[in-house]
């Protein structure tokens, strides 16, 4: 049964409520609707009080409604001036017999209470309160003040499909300032997504400080020019670009990330995707194949033979980049730390001697077992610290370790083959969700790439592949939609490419829709223009429109790598 068809006729008009992602059961309450006024009291449950802060922080300024602390009794102080609700307004609960990620929003005669399995069920549930008071209670300042503002009479009850619903943002290649990144985080917590994949470090630049190797930043975080538009594009932006994340930086987005229940998945890339980092630190390279002291940040796209030197002393450069990480990225937040080990050539370690002689000693068949030797030692080093470690598909060449997780993106095929053999995956397909991919095969689309990704396409993604057996099947953490920024130079281009794809998204990893080919996208479409287009207005989203791109949002004449034809399955 789909969420938009769990309604009995007439009860409740869903699609005009226009929730996203639909939740489980949606029904009419007894009471309603619910006013809220001056004096209407928000009630704290113990362990809630956090979701409580949120509340206030973000309905309160389009509002305009202080929401008072109760002191359980359904009363507040106020101002004396009996304006609006004296019930007992909104009250927020725990319920251990709910799911974790669970809530029961139910509006009452003298309340709307808020009840969850943990403190992250209910700030899910406070998602759908401010969904359901309407798309200008997503705003920052009241339209119209002294309006009256009340919650429609429903009952919610509420649990997400998958524990891993996340989003990955490259800031590599396009970097994006802290208040943009912290703004994700609000427009992820705004669609019940609750993993941030930060790719922070690449061929193109690094990203995060690390103190006891400043020269990563010093040099690896600026390039001296970059490629506009695909790597065989002609053109050039010549203005020397870069940037990176302070320690403090990174402890402010990790803590805003805690307070919206998003756990953080920082990423720092090895062996491969390492020229800024070489750059750096010439002697991280394979300086008997080549002359690394020439490098540079690398100012375009595509994968970069420069790979890492497998030498002790590279791993002990990385335990130290990584002693930094831990601390920066608390277990509590961060239980997974992301290695990449993806898009690694072999060729340097074909040539070099070192290389060779490293493989001899080891005992490991070739160079794809030397891949796998360096992400052992980093599974091993992080579980000894309490971590797990995830990474690329490509970990799984060679070997993998006993602990390690995988992002699925080549395809299925990757995270089929980890979850049969007892590995935990996160689905991530390219052909299916990577939002880079274009979302319309016309000609205005900017700087095209990949196969056309339509709305509809995201909607009727799956992240469980038929054919997986029940144990593998369990084995399925949940999926994450990547976006690479290769062509994204600024945040309106991220935002043209994430929305409205990461809604349709939002609702395959959150709620119990059907099969693709069943699943009710005229729908899921309704709720999108009769209630979620208006919200990411007064977000200030600049997403696709649905009739197309404006004409500032077009790039004509940029080559970009568009493929024709529907993706394979793979």
């Amino acid at each position: 049964m789909t969420p938009e068809n769990s309604l009995s006729p007439g009860t409740v008009d869903a699609s005009a409520l226009g929730l996203i992602p639909a939740p489980r059961t949606l029904s009419a309450a007894a009471a309603g609707p619910y006013p809220l006024g001056y004096r209407t009291p928000l009630t704290a449950g113990p362990g809630t009080e956090g979701v409580a802060r949120w509340l206030r922080a973000t309905l309160g300024p389009p509002t305009g409604l202080p929401l008072p602390e109760g002191d359980g009794t359904g009363t507040s102080a106020g101002d004396g001036s009996g304006r609006g609700s004296t019930g007992q307004g909104i009250v927020l609960e725990l319920d251990e017999s709910l799911a974790p990620e669970g809530y029961r929003l139910a509006v009452e005669a003298n309340a709307v209470r808020l009840t969850g399995g943990t403190a992250a069920g209910v700030f899910r549930g406070a998602q759908t309160l401010r969904q359901l008071l309407g798309p200008d209670a997503f705003r920052r300042a009241p339209l119209a003040p002294g309006r009256t503002w009340e919650v429609p009479p429903v009952v919610v009850e509420d649990e997400p499909r998958f524990g891993w619903r996340g989003m990955m943002l490259d800031v590599c290649r396009h970097f994006l300032p802290k208040d943009d990144v912290l703004r994700y985080l609000d427009l992820l917590a705004a669609h019940k997504l609750n993993v941030f994949h930060f790719h922070l470090t690449d061929d193109q630049g690094w990203r995060i400080e690390i103190k006891r190797y400043p020269r990563l930043t010093e040099v690896g975080s600026w390039r001296s020019r970059t490629k506009y538009g695909h790597r065989a594009s002609e053109l050039w932006d010549e203005t020397p670009y870069g940037g990176f994340y302070t320690q403090d930086d990174i402890r402010e987005i990790v803590a805003y990330a805690a307070e919206r229940h998003i756990r953080v998945v920082p990423e720092i890339d090895i062996p491969g995707h390492s020229q800024a980092a070489i750059s750096a630190y010439p002697e991280l390279g394979n300086t008997d194949v080549i002359d690394t002291t020439a490098l540079s940040v690398w100012d375009t796209w595509g994968v970069n033979p420069n790979v890492l030197a497998p030498t002790d002393d590279t791993l002990r450069f990385f335990e130290g980049v990584l002693e930094e990480v831990l601390e920066l990225f608390p277990s509590e937040t961060s239980p997974f730390v992301h290695m990449g080990g993806d898009e690694c050539p072999k060729d340097q370690w074909k040539e070099s001697p070192l290389a060779q002689a490293r493989i001899a000693e080891l005992g490991v068949k070739d160079e794809d077992g030397l891949q796998s030797w360096f992400i052992r030692h980093f599974d091993a080093w992080l579980t000894a610290r309490g971590r797990r470690l995830i990474g690329w598909d490509e970990i799984l060449e060679g070997g993998l370790a006993e602990g390690a997780a995988v992002s699925s993106w080549r395809g299925y095929g990757g995270g089929i083959a980890a979850a049969e053999a007892g590995h935990d995956v996160v689905m991530c397909p390219e052909q299916q969700v990577y939002l880079d991919h274009r979302q319309d095969g016309g000609p205005d689309e900017p700087m095209p790439i990949g196969y056309v990704r339509t709305l509809e396409n995201v909607y009727r993604f799956e992240p469980v592949p038929p054919g997986l057996s029940e144990e593998a099947a369990r084995h399925i953490l949940g999926t994450q939609a990547n976006v690479w920024t290769e062509v994204m130079q600024n945040r309106a281009r991220v935002d043209y490419q994430v929305f409205p794809r990461l809604a349709a998204f939002a609702e395959v990893a959150w709620s119990a829709l059907p099969a693709p080919a069943d699943r009710d996208f005229a729908a899921f479409d309704a709720r999108m223009r009769a209630a979620h287009y208006a919200r990411l207005d007064a977000l200030g989203v600049d997403y696709r429109p649905p009739a197309g791109p404006y004409p500032r949002q077009q790039r004509p004449g940029i080559l970009g790598r568009p493929l024709e034809g529907e993706p394979p399955v793979v």
